[in-house]
């Protein structure tokens, strides 16, 4: 049978927007972000452990920054939201992959008798390219400085999905979430706290909430500027 053509740009979009849909929310995500990002070296991170918070971790980042972050228990669906690094942040990853060769035949686990912390899956894409390595503790450096670095980064993003929700559903948590942050900046522990800026003013400008939570957020707000 002759397939007959579309008759509209209207009926094209349609088309196109069912089939987005259809190829489900990581391709959605991917399809998202920008024309630059699509194609270029891809740096990925997932660590798996049940029990854990967050069970299942995921961040992808591409050359220019953009990528995506997930966080989740295991048996909730997949739910990646993007993200935007800073150069310096994107250039340190990329650095430190290229130092272990871009993951490309490399063994990082110790084979020593540890704990199950987590499976780590570190991933390196490149047009055709696709070098992959899984360890549960390494002891090699730069892979260690990688991985503590992508922690860091979903330290940052799992403190603003904390805030997020108790803007909507706790605003008596507030506080005590800016409080950690506070704590977690006074000890390094988070990598690119900028992502945090647009939560903190809507929460430092909004008088619905508490005082003590605005005049932390705000206090944390002047420490970045401070930076």
């Amino acid at each position: 049978m002759k397939r007959t053509p579309f008759r509209s740009t209207a009926e094209r979009l349609i088309a196109a927007a069912f089939l987005l849909l259809a190829a489900g929310p990581a391709q959605a995500a991917e399809q998202a972000l920008p024309a630059a990002s699509q194609g270029s070296p891809i740096i990925s991170y997932t660590r798996v452990l049940k029990g854990s918070v967050p069970e299942y971790l995921s961040i992808t980042v591409h050359a220019d920054g953009t990528g995506t972050y997930e966080g989740r228990e295991l048996k909730d669906p997949p739910d990646p939201r993007q993200l935007k690094l800073s150069a310096a942040t994107t250039r340190q990853l990329f650095d430190l992959a290229h130092q272990l060769n871009n993951f490309r035949f490399i063994d990082l686990e110790s084979h020593k008798r540890v704990a199950n912390l987590g499976e780590k899956t570190l991933t390196y894409e490149e047009g055709n390219e696709k070098n992959r390595c899984q360890f549960n503790y390494t002891l090699n450096r730069q892979a260690q400085e990688l991985t503590d670095l992508f922690e860091r980064i979903a330290s940052v993003e799992r403190h603003v999905e904390a805030l997020q929700y108790s803007m909507k559903y706790d605003h008596l948590g507030l506080p005590r979430e800016l409080l950690q942050i506070q704590i977690d900046l006074n000890n390094k522990a988070l990598a690119d706290p900028q992502l945090m800026v647009s939560t903190l003013e809507e929460i430092a400008h909004n008088p619905h909430f508490l005082h003590l939570a605005q005049a932390r957020a705000q206090d944390i707000l002047q420490q970045l500027q401070n930076q």
